[in-house]
């Protein structure tokens, strides 16, 4: 069986058989066949955007089901969100020229006094991966950063981080902050980290606490919709 994995060519499957490979790749976690699938479906002449959400982000929701489930581990999902982000690297240019559509956009950080980013870095890739836009603003984020890229960026969703119990209570400056200047209901807020609980989520006013990745882009997807169908109730 080894012997004919090694010989499985992917530019000889056709696509109803490619894709699902790709699906399986990415899974794994390997990078290099991601990328050579992304490449085999644009020569055939795939748009971007199909090659997006059927081969990528379609994989990607396979994965992100397991590790909710707890079939898969961080270690796991960060190499099929590296080889997401590869396969991502090509299509990028390419949708930004045909315009395609995004789900969403996000700014995301870890606040102030708090350098942890293994968490926030795989929401980012998982965010990414569900076609999400993401603007990662990186550890050690204080109010005024993360209100410029509010207004820079002009996201549909702000995400926080806090891995210390020390450092989680900024996230209620940021959000005060944000009910001062009146702009807190343009914004959907999702907190997570390690210490934080759902309990605690509504005590400083976030929209929803995300206990892992695969939560935060199935909350982020859920209010997304709901927003869309206000608008066309409006």
């Amino acid at each position: 069986m080894a012997e004919d994995d090694d010989e499985l060519i992917l530019a000889d499957l056709p696509d109803e058989e490619l894709v699902p490979q790709m699906h399986d790749d990415l899974y794994d976690g390997l990078r290099d066949e991601v990328v050579e699938g992304v490449e085999i479906l644009l020569a055939r002449g795939w748009e971007p955007y199909r090659v997006l959400t059927e081969a990528l982000v379609a994989g990607m929701t396979i994965v992100g089901k397991d590790f909710r489930d707890g079939i898969l581990f961080v270690p796991e999902v960060l190499l099929a969100a590296n080889a997401m982000k590869a396969g991502m690297g090509l299509l990028k240019p390419l949708l930004a020229e045909t315009g395609a559509p995004k789900m969403g956009k996000m700014v995301i950080g870890t606040v102030k006094g708090d350098i942890h980013d293994i968490g926030k870095n795989l929401v980012s890739m998982m965010m990414e991966g569900a076609g999400f836009e993401v603007v990662d603003l990186g550890i050690n984020t204080d109010v005024d950063r993360y209100l410029g890229a509010l207004e820079t960026e002009q996201p549909d969703i702000l995400g926080m981080s806090a891995l210390l119990t020390t450092t989680m209570p900024y996230m209620k400056i940021v959000i005060d902050t944000m009910a001062e200047r009146g702009i807190r209901d343009d914004y959907i807020v999702l907190v997570g980290g390690a210490p934080l609980n759902e309990e605690f989520g509504r005590a400083i006013g976030a929209d929803a606490y995300c206990r892992d990745a695969a939560v935060a882009v199935e909350t982020a997807k859920a209010f997304i919709a709901r927003r869309h169908n206000q608008a066309v109730v409006a």
